[in-house]
């Protein structure tokens, strides 16, 4: 009778499942256009939600070394008020210290590009015009097919104004467009800050209400599981943010040291954008390698192949001890998953896609896994309890054997 119901149960919900799906591919721009007016106006108090989680990572922290033993009400009261500061202070001078060290040094190669460039520009001219004398005929080919070439001026000075105008038009409105981005970003980043503020200031409060919310409105089995998810992502998300910035300081500081020793240039600036690259799962180191072999390139070109052997060492030393032990126990994922993660997340939202592709993965991970272990276990619960109830009926039938002898 059980599994009839069970049966029935889950036929009403593939039907369920199966006229959302309908329904949602019939309507499919209407609700992405929902959806996305949703996250528009929503984006301010999402983003706040995430600096407040990041932010309290570092104010768990503080709170405990702020004389934690402390009653005084005076210490007690400015606890949070003084770590929430430092937690900002922390976050902004790291972001400041790296945009020191990196910003600089790339506009300076920029620079030498651009003085260099003449010169290899007339280099390269030199080149061609050799090449042209040793090859006449095909000299005289170029020649003569510019000779012939027809060309209409005034038709190409009107194109030339048209393009001119157009491109005036198209560059104040890339412009106006840019303004309004940018104002707009400003905007929505301190109503992000603020609200996250909020949230840091009564976290506990908040935790509360939520409770009672959910206490009210759902049944035990559903806020258990919620709980039990809120939970899991919790765990996997905090251990993932810690343990990827540890790493990218670790990485970070190994290559800077590494760059030292073997004199290689811009050492402090390649490690420091190492560094914050490294936040990047997988792919982000190669990323700050590829800008700091690209930085000594412009001043010793034969130093480039020592510096990228050393990245080589040094990404197996990082991807075989330093992130397994420090990101990689602490998720509980494979590393196939883990690249699958970051491909897929890349390819929705870019950087960011990346970032948070692993921890989100490593939580459906954790608890697919989870729900597959207790579904086997209770199959294998019913297993033993169906072979105890055929021992006691073949028990039952014995005795009854016996009595009739």
């Amino acid at each position: 009778m059980d599994e009839k119901k069970e049966h029935k149960k889950w036929v009403i919900q593939c039907i369920f499942l199966i006229a959302v799906l309908i329904f949602i591919l019939q309507r499919f721009s209407l609700i992405m256009g929902v959806l996305k007016s949703i996250w528009g106006f929503s984006f301010p108090l999402i983003l706040g939600g995430i600096i407040a989680y990041i932010l309290n990572l570092l104010m768990s922290k503080l709170e405990k070394i702020y004389f934690p033993n402390s009653d005084k009400k005076v210490v007690k009261k400015s606890r949070r008020v003084v770590c929430m500061t430092l937690s900002i202070f922390i976050v902004v001078g790291i972001l400041v210290l790296v945009i020191q060290l990196v910003v600089p040094e790339l506009v300076k190669t920029f620079q030498l590009i651009a003085d260099m460039a003449p010169d290899y520009f007339n280099k390269l001219g030199i080149w061609i015009l050799g090449y042209l004398e040793t090859f006449p005929d095909l000299e005289q080919m170029i020649q003569n097919a510019l000779d012939n070439l027809a060309i209409n001026w005034e038709e190409l000075a009107r194109n030339l104004f048209n393009y001119a105008t157009n491109g005036v038009s198209g560059i104040l409105n890339s412009t106006l467009s840019f303004v309004v981005l940018l104002v707009g970003g400003v905007v929505n980043f301190f109503i992000a800050l603020i609200f996250a503020l909020y949230i840091l200031i009564s976290k506990e409060k908040l935790l509360i209400q939520i409770k009672k919310i959910c206490k009210a409105y759902l049944s035990d089995k559903v806020r258990n599981r919620i709980e039990d998810i809120c939970y899991i992502a919790n765990s996997t998300f905090s251990s993932f943010i810690i343990g990827q910035i540890t790493e990218a300081v670790i990485l970070g500081g190994l290559c800077a040291i590494g760059m030292m020793i073997l004199k290689l240039p811009y050492a402090g600036m390649t490690g420091a954008f190492i560094g914050v690259t490294a936040l990047i799962p997988i792919v982000g180191a190669y990323l700050g390698a590829g800008v700091g072999a690209f930085m000594i390139l412009t001043k010793d070109p034969m130093q480039v192949i020592i510096f990228l052997i050393f990245i080589v060492i040094l990404q197996q030393v990082e991807g075989n001890l330093i992130y397994p032990k420090v990101v990689g126990s602490s998720i509980g994922l494979p590393g196939l998953w883990v690249l699958a993660a970051v491909t897929i997340g890349g390819g929705i939202g870019g950087i960011m896609g990346m970032l948070w592709s692993v921890p989100i993965a490593a939580t459906a991970y954790k608890l697919v896994r989870k729900d597959v272990n207790q579904r086997v276990e209770r199959k294998k619960q019913k297993e033993l309890a169906l072979k105890e109830e055929q021992r006691k009926k073949e028990q039952q039938k014995e005795e009854k054997r016996e009595r009739k002898k």
